[in-house]
């Protein structure tokens, strides 16, 4: 089968040219983001492969359909930037990869918290300046303290696993629990409850409409003083300017980033000799209690190749019978 695979970067080209040698599709790889100004590029290909800052609303998804596409092959985990309602209505098949390799994000949620809990990020700076002095880099032990995670499926559950490693208390919110989760010894308990009694709290929840900014003011001010924010899920899941607000107050202790609300114009590319124009997120980076990365958690060489493999799967499997277990469905959707 055709396959149009856009924002196309090396690893990309690297990890499904390999999958590819057991699947036969004809691979064509395009550098730029899929949207309204760059449909063009993809047409005639009978599926299009897309990543999580490619645009598929439906005034797209129209055109591609328009254009003689019949399948969208997400090689990602998540949906959000997929109008899945306008999909069906063009006669448009999405597909995705739901679970890739999950400790990989787990790893990276945990790396952060390390990173901001011993100051790392400034250690490493002084110390290559020579500063070897301590002062203003005291952390805290992990064991015994409190962490609450918003979101217990794969990546939820892999994260609660290493905490429960490190001697956490673990608290959890999910409208469906885990069992792994709970022979752990997780407690499910309402989201007021986990704002209020959490040291750290790592978001794992999909970006849908129940969860669009569910980290704002309100919620904010309901946390512990000095609480650890993580964010490895999807970036509108907390209203970014509520939190710098929260960490202007100090309500906010510690933030950890891999995701951000606007980050189709920054991530995934190299803007180092230009001047960056979101004065949102240069104020983030401004905090020294702040570190981000650009979407970088899912970025191991085991997480790549699986979700080049699955990826390539589902298309040899919609090519071959017309479905997919893969497949994303406005029930999907509603069920959030």
């Amino acid at each position: 089968m055709k396959v149009a695979v856009c924002s196309a970067q090396s690893y990309d080209r690297q990890f499904l040219s390999d999958a590819n040698r057991d699947s036969g599709h004809e691979l064509a790889f395009f550098d730029s983001h899929l949207c309204q100004e760059t449909r063009q590029m993809v047409a005639g290909f009978p599926a299009v492969c897309a990543f999580v800052n490619d645009t598929l609303d439906a005034p797209v998804l129209e055109a591609l359909a328009g254009q003689g596409t019949r399948l969208i092959a997400l090689r990602c985990a998540g949906f959000n930037n997929v109008d899945i309602s306008a999909a069906g209505r063009f006669g448009l098949r999405v597909v995705r990869v739901p679970a890739y390799s999950p400790y990989s994000v787990a790893e990276h949620t945990v790396a952060l918290m390390l990173a901001l809990n011993r100051y790392l990020h400034q250690a490493y700076n002084r110390v290559r300046n020579g500063n070897f002095a301590l002062q203003g880099l005291l952390g805290f032990e992990l064991r015994g303290k409190t962490a609450g995670i918003i979101g217990t499926g794969h990546i939820g559950s892999a994260v609660a696993q290493i905490l429960h490693g490190f001697g956490c208390r673990l608290m959890a919110h999910d409208p469906q629990p885990s069992v792994d989760c709970i022979s752990l010894g997780v407690e499910y308990v309402p989201l007021e409850q986990l704002y209020a009694g959490s040291d750290i709290i790592t978001l794992h929840c999909p970006l849908n409409p129940q969860t669009h900014h569910l980290i704002d003011a309100a919620a904010i001010a309901r946390m512990k003083r000095g609480v650890m924010l993580i964010n490895t899920s999807r970036g509108a899941v907390i209203d970014t300017r509520a939190v710098i607000e929260g960490l202007k107050a100090s309500r906010i202790g510690y933030l950890g980033l891999d995701v951000y609300e606007q980050e189709g114009d920054l991530f995934f590319r190299d803007l180092s000799d230009q001047v960056r124009q979101d004065d949102v997120f240069e104020r983030l980076l401004t905090f020294p209690n702040v570190v981000i990365t650009g979407h970088q958690g899912f970025f191991t060489a085991e997480a790549l190749a699986s979700i080049a493999r699955t990826t390539l799967q589902n298309v040899s499997l919609f090519e071959r019978e017309g479905l997919c277990q893969n497949e994303v469905t406005v029930e999907l959707v509603r069920g959030g």
